[in-house]
Formats: structure tokens, C-alpha cells, sequence
């Protein structure tokens, strides 16, 4: 009687024709969403080109505004140097007043100390009133003969050489140098 228990097929475990059947249905809409998600996916890709090139457009529009504005700024500052290390910007601006009207003053100081680093940058409100501000180049602030000048434009690359880095002058040296026979 066991042999015969073993022969029979259990009911419960389904025929290997009817399991591949089952794969198959099985199969087929899941292969199905998974093809509608990698097409979703790239049209969500198409999409997302699409917005970088129009930013990647309007940013280049943009920054031409942006250096016209630049420049506009920086024809209407000037570069004071020598400026005392105790000095605040309301004392400058009272020092400039008589130029035109100013728009801001900045005095710039280290990161790590807080402390003044000596120069300063004023803006006007009109490009007018810099050339009556140069003229006080050489005036006594403070205490100490200021320096002032048309804030110059730093040009991208310039001044930057063709160097190779450090370490070129040390060429051939190899070990060491012959420093020649000795004779102890």
C-alpha cells in the first residue's frame, strides 16, 4: 500500500504543463508593465533633455545680462587701498560723500580673523561721480594716505602664464649630484 501512495500524483502540486501555462499568463502582463515603464521612463528622459536645453539657452541669454550689469557696477565703483584697519564703512562714506551719492561700501577682511584686510570697494550711483573720486587719491584717512582707483576688471585667464607647476628646476638630478672623487 505505500507503493501505491507514492505512485499516485499529489493533487495539490499542479502538472509541469499546467505550471508553464501559468508562467506564460503570468509572464505576459508583467513583461507588459515592465515596458510601459521603460517607455514612460523615457519619455520622462525626452522631457528632461528638453527643459535642460531651454535652461541651458535662457542661462546663456542670461549671462550676458548679467555681465552687462557687471560692468555697469564696476564703472561706477572705485578700489581704495591703505584704508585703516579700525575704519567702518559709514566713515568712508562720509570720507567720499562730497563725490555723489554712494550705493554701498565694502570693506573686505580675512575669513578666519574677521579683521579688515586694508582695502575697500565704494559704488556709486552714477558712473559720473568716479573720476571726482579719483581725485582724492593720495588724501590722509585716519592717519594713513588712501590710495584710490577705478575698480579694475579681472579678465578670465589673464595672468595666469603657461608654467608647468612646481618642481621643473630640480630636473636631472636623479640620486644626487657627483660631488667628485674624495680621497679619505
Amino acid at each position: 500500500m505505500a507503493d501505491d501512495e507514492a505512485a499516485e500524483p499529489v493533487a495539490d502540486e499542479p502538472a509541469p504543463e499546467e505550471t508553464e501555462e501559468a508562467g506564460d499568463d503570468e509572464a505576459d502582463p508583467e513583461l507588459a508593465e515592465m515596458k510601459r515603464r521603460v517607455q514612460e521612463m523615457e519619455d520622462e528622459a525626452a522631457k528632461l533633455k528638453a527643459m535642460q536645453q531651454e535652461l541651458a539657452e535662457g542661462d546663456a541669454a542670461e549671462d550676458g545680462g548679467e555681465k552687462d550689469e557687471k560692468k555697469a557696477t564696476d564703472d561706477k565703483s572705485i578700489y581704495v587701498g591703505q584704508v585703516d584697519y579700525e575704519a567702518t564703512p559709514e566713515e568712508l562714506q562720509a570720507h567720499f560723500a562730497a563725490c555723489g551719492t554712494i550705493n554701498r561700501v565694502t570693506i573686505l577682511c580675512d575669513k578666519f580673523t574677521g579683521r579688515s584686510k586694508g582695502f575697500a570697494y565704494v559704488e556709486f550711483e552714477d558712473a559720473a561721480s568716479v573720476p571726482g573720486a579719483i581725485l582724492l587719491d593720495n588724501s590722509i584717512f585716519k592717519g594713513r594716505q588712501l590710495k584710490v582707483s577705478a575698480k579694475r576688471v579681472n579678465i578670465k585667464g589673464k595672468g595666469k602664464g603657461k608654467g608647468r607647476g612646481r618642481g621643473r628646476g630640480r630636473r636631472g638630478r636623479g640620486r644626487g649630484r657627483y660631488r667628485g672623487y674624495r680621497g679619505y
